[in-house]
């Protein structure tokens, strides 16, 4: 029973940072100004894939018998305050955005990398999932690092 409860745990926490995250894109495209079309663009993408990440988590939960969490986490409520402050600073500027977005992909990575570990006891299924979207949110983290490299 300690290893379901331990599982359910780890999903739930995957579904609130994967929730801050589509959040978190919103935001920082309600940032952006007209002629950013193409950090929109990536800013959709990275949030359709944490919605489908959060299908999956949430059907998972489901599968083991658990109650899938359906909210943001506090952390990424101060994320996105954070973001706030930072567009109000630097007038909405791209870079400024990108690195902001940046963190919170370091935040996500991190998650992602913590519910891997051996002691939370996760099946094989449970890690192959999580394991195939944490390539995702790598890839994820190093495109947005890679544009915010690429501002001048």
């Amino acid at each position: 029973m300690e290893t379901i409860e331990k599982s359910v745990e780890v999903l739930n926490d995957l579904i609130e940072i994967n929730n801050d995250r589509v959040a978190g894109f919103e935001h920082a495209s309600k940032e952006l100004e007209g002629h950013d079309a193409d950090l929109k663009a990536v800013f959709q993408n990275f949030s359709s894939e944490s919605r489908r990440y959060v299908q999956e988590l949430t059907a998972a939960v489901s599968r083991i018998g658990g109650e899938a969490e359906t909210g943001t986490s506090g952390s990424g409520t101060i994320h996105r305050a954070w973001l706030d402050v930072k567009a109000t600073f630097s007038g909405h500027d791209r870079k400024s955005i990108l690195e902001e977005c940046e963190r919170g992909e370091d935040a996500i990575k991190k998650a992602y990398k913590s519910a891997l570990t051996d002691d939370n006891g996760l099946s094989a299924g449970l890690q192959t999932l999580i394991a195939q979207q944490q390539a995702g949110i790598i890839n994820g983290h190093d495109k947005i690092k890679y544009l915010r490299d690429s501002q001048s």
